[in-house]
Parts: C-alpha cells; sequence; structure tokens
C-alpha cells in the first residue's frame, strides 16, 4: 500500500493552520505543520498531493442503511412527492406512457409514498385505471407497507385483497418479491451505490438489509469487494449462523487473512412499526384513530425482546433495536436494562422526557435518520397533536450526553450524510421555516455524530478513511445567519475526494 501525503490541508474550523496529513499502512501516520518534515518512518516514498487548502474530515458514516433496498431503489420509480391517491397513480400513468412496461409478469415498482394523511384512499382500483393488466407494486417511504394493482397483488401471491394496501404483516410475507434480485444483479447495484456514496465522503454504513447478510458480504469479500467499510447486521432468523462462526462485533466476516472493510455489526429487532403506517406503538392513541390498534402495533413484547438481546450480548454482539412510537422506546429501554446489552435505539422519533433520562443513563445510542422529521413534520402534526415538542428531540438527546449517531434508513432517505447533517442542524427543507427549531444541534456536533466517533482533529493512528471538502462545514456557526439558506448550502456541500484505508474510493480533486 502505497504512502500518501496530502500537503496544504486544514482542519474543520481551523482554516488558520494549513496542514500536511501523512498516510501509511492504512493509517493516519502524521498531522504536521505544512511543510514540516513527518517524523515517522514509512513503508514507501509517499505520493504527495497538494490539497489546496481544501478541509480535511474523517470520512461520513451512514449508522442506519438497507444498502440493496437503496441500490435498487436508485433504479425505481420515484413517486414520494404524491400528495394524493390519484397524484401517485398519475404519476404511475406518466411513467408507462414514457417508456414500455415491463416485460414477462415484472411489476413497475415505484416507492416512496406517504399516505397517511392522504385526502384520498390508495386502492388497487385506482392503480388499475391507470395500469390495466401491468403489474403495479408502490413501497411506502418507511418500507413498512405496500400498495399494489390487482396484478399486482397476483404477482405478489395474494388472490383477493379488500383495498390493495398491504401493512405490516401482510406487506412482510410477500415482500421478498420484490426486495430480492438475484445476487450477480444486486452485487453489481450495490457497487454502484457504493461509488455514489463515496462522491458524498461516506466511508463506511452499517447495513440492516433484511437478508442473510453473513452469507451476501462473504459472497461479495470473496468476489472482491474494495468500496465502503461496512458493517453488516443480523436478524435473528440469521443469529443462529453467525453465532456458530463465533463472530463478535466487529470480526471480519469473510476471511480472516483477507478484507477486513466488512465486519459483523449488531443485532437487529423491530419492535414496533412505522408513523406512517399508524403503526409505531405509543402512550397515546393516534388522532382520531380507534380501536384495538389505535395506539399503534408492539412486534415483540419485552418479555421476548430481552432473552434474544441478552443471547445476541452474551456473545460478543450489540443490539440495534427499532423503535419509533414513545412507547416502543420505553420498552425498548426497558429490555436493555434487563438483558445489560450494549447498542442503539434506531430511530428513537418519539420520545418521553424521562426516557431521553434513560439513555443517557444505560449508555444506549441513539441512531437517528433528521431527514426522517421533514418528511414527517406534517404527518406527526397531524397524528400526534400535541407531542411534536419532543419528536426527533436532538438537542435534548444532546444536552443530556446521550451518544447520537446520524444515518439516512436508505432508501427511506437519499444515502447522503449531508442531507441528514443539513435536517439535524436547521430543521428545515424545501424553503419551509424550521420544525421545532429548540431541537436544532450545531454543525459541530452534527458532525461529530456522523464520523464514527473519531475526533475531528484526526488523530495519528486512526484509520485512514478521510473525506476532503470545498468548504469547511464549520465556518459558519453564527444564529444569524439565514437558516433555509443555511439548510440548502449544507445539503450542497461539495466534496473533491474521499479515502478509505488510505486509497481513493472517490477523486475529483483536478489536474
Amino acid at each position: 500500500m502505497t504512502a500518501l501525503l496530502l500537503t496544504n490541508a486544514r482542519l474543520a474550523g481551523r482554516p488558520d493552520r494549513p496542514l500536511d496529513v501523512l498516510l501509511d499502512g492504512g493509517r493516519v501516520a502524521a498531522v504536521v505543520p505544512a511543510g514540516a518534515p513527518a517524523t515517522v518512518p514509512v513503508s514507501t516514498l509517499p505520493e504527495q498531493v497538494d490539497v489546496d487548502g481544501r478541509t480535511v474530515v474523517p470520512g461520513l458514516w451512514d449508522a442506519h442503511t438497507h444498502l440493496t433496498q437503496w441500490a435498487m431503489v436508485r433504479q425505481r420509480l420515484d413517486v414520494s412527492a404524491a400528495t394524493s391517491a390519484a397524484h401517485a397513480a398519475a404519476l404511475v400513468r406518466d411513467r408507462l406512457d414514457l417508456a414500455a412496461p415491463p416485460t414477462g409478469g415484472t411489476p413497475l415498482v415505484g416507492y416512496g409514498f406517504r399516505w397517511a394523511t392522504w385526502p384520498d384512499d390508495p386502492t388497487a382500483a385506482a392503480l388499475d385505471a391507470v395500469a390495466g393488466d401491468v403489474p403495479v407494486v408502490l413501497l411506502s417511504g418507511d418500507l413498512h407497507s405496500a400498495w399494489a394493482s390487482t396484478a399486482g397483488l397476483r404477482f405478489l401471491g395474494i388472490a383477493e385483497h379488500p383495498t390493495g394496501l398491504l401493512r405490516e404483516e401482510e406487506w412482510m410475507p410477500a415482500s421478498p418479491r420484490i426486495v430480492t434480485v438475484d445476487d450477480a444483479v444486486a452485487d453489481a447495484l450495490v457497487v454502484d451505490a457504493a461509488r455514489a456514496a463515496a462522491a458524498r465522503g461516506v466511508v463506511g454504513v452499517v447495513d440492516f438489509e433484511v437478508a442473510d447478510n453473513l452469507s451476501a458480504w462473504r459472497r461479495r469479500v470473496a468476489g472482491g469487494w474494495d468500496g465502503l467499510r461496512v458493517r453488516t447486521g443480523v436478524w435473528e432468523q440469521h443469529l443462529g449462523a453467525v453465532l456458530d462462526a463465533g463472530l463478535r462485533d466487529g470480526d471480519p466476516v469473510g476471511d480472516p487473512a483477507g478484507s477486513d472493510l466488512v465486519t459483523q455489526g449488531p443485532l437487529k429487532v423491530i419492535s414496533d412499526g412505522s408513523l406512517n403506517t399508524l403503526t409505531a406503538f405509543c402512550f397515546d392513541a393516534y388522532a382520531g384513530i380507534a380501536g384495538p390498534d389505535a395506539h399503534g402495533i408492539l412486534n415483540i413484547a419485552t418479555d421476548q425482546l430481552a432473552p434474544l438481546m441478552a443471547r445476541a450480548h452474551a456473545a460478543g454482539l450489540r443490539c440495534a433495536i427499532h423503535a419509533i412510537g414513545d412507547r416502543a422506546n420505553a420498552l425498548a429501554l426497558d429490555a436493555f436494562e434487563a438483558s445489560g446489552a450494549r447498542g442503539s435505539v434506531e430511530h428513537a422519533q418519539l420520545l418521553r422526557r424521562e426516557e431521553v433520562a434513560r439513555f443517557a443513563a444505560l449508555g444506549v445510542t441513539a441512531s437517528v435518520q433528521p431527514e426522517h422529521a421533514m418528511d414527517d413534520r406534517d404527518v406527526a402534526e397531524e397524528l400526534w397533536p400535541g407531542r411534536t415538542a419532543r419528536a426527533f428531540p436532538l438537542a435534548e438527546l444532546r444536552a443530556a450526553g446521550v451518544p447520537l449517531a446520524l444515518g439516512s434508513d436508505a432508501p427511506v432517505a437519499p444515502l447522503d450524510p449531508w442531507t441528514a447533517l443539513a435536517a439535524a442542524v436547521t430543521r428545515s427543507r424545501d424553503g419551509r421555516d424550521p420544525w421545532h427549531p429548540e431541537q436544532r444541534i450545531d454543525v459541530r456536533a452534527a458532525l461529530e455524530a456522523s464520523v464514527d466517533g473519531r475526533s475531528l482533529d484526526l488523530a495519528v493512528g486512526g484509520p485512514a478513511d478521510l473525506a476532503l471538502l470545498d468548504v469547511d462545514p464549520l465556518a459558519v456557526e453564527d444564529e444569524r445567519v439565514d437558516v433555509v439558506e443555511r439548510a440548502a448550502e449544507l445539503r450542497a456541500t461539495p466534496v473533491a475526494g474521499t479515502l478509505v484505508a488510505g486509497r481513493w474510493t472517490h477523486y475529483a480533486l483536478g489536474g
């Protein structure tokens, strides 16, 4: 591995201190004033790259992705802008008018619809009216439901359905028909998605694909994977294989003598549903909803969850527990306390104040997706009235000392850390005023929550996983700056280069 010297670099927030950064053996070997000799031996004469005053930061991580689904979604029809069932159906009609329909009974697949507050209901008949006999299956933005035409239902193996809207346990058994493709196709799409992520400064992701991730990533490692770092989550149905392999958190999943880019990640468990599907499990009922599921749905009871987490913990694995509603979060923390497990709550979208303190006391990470706040702000106000001051409470979590990790939940939101960071910092998108601006965190805190616990000062000995930025994200921290303008600037942060283990995965420096 060739040593690399990045000259004339600057650290975030320190524009007056030009530095040279020496990378060797996949690690940061030295950080010295520009022009000063490095005092450490290097394996080979380093290649020198003048970064022309650009800001160098630790490479960015996305702490929550479904990587194969994101790779597939990048090729699919985006219906996320739909404001009604009729609007979504019109988008399907427009696609079919512009391009020939899929052949061989393959469905037209779309993604991103959010139906909870639509004025009309998503029905199979609405899609039939624009698609006829073409199978159509649309995935919801949160992946917890799907909407199919009559032909789409037949493709999914469902002979009859009263509406065509499949929620939670109706959808999950049918989902493999849509969310899986041939291994070679999936692997090629994932490589392409990894390149796109690297162009945004991403060096690593946590992959919670609902699949046999151990087998999938061992196959990719054997095939010469050299993209992002990946921590691969494991679901309960595949936990036995991980335990039989003796894999602990952070162990390489492939040949021990081979790549360490792909390592074992946490046990993933979904404890409740989602806001947009009216299934996030809450203490209070959803506005206007009555009946046994008015508070949402709990997918696993604490007396089942805690032993499962204890089993994973005893084997050296962390736990990542999906919890969106406030009651689901309280129960997830109960399970952490009862099991002694370490890890994260994924999403933590609605919290009582007492749960914020419990996160801190238990040392549980809040793995959050700030862009969901921008997607969900209107539906949250309608379905959680009077509660949204404690929805996505990033500032409260940060003030309480709770570790934060930012992510996207791609494909629910784009795999772009600057999107998440902008939402966390400004609580604004599309020119709108900030939503509950008291829950904003500053740029430094958001950046620190995006770099996998690494120091923004580039600690010597750390991995040579870096991003080079054309602008310093910490250059503007003044509260007087227009928030809407700042949101747009952060989302568009230009990335000139990305390195993983000292190897370029994205290079746009010119020259």
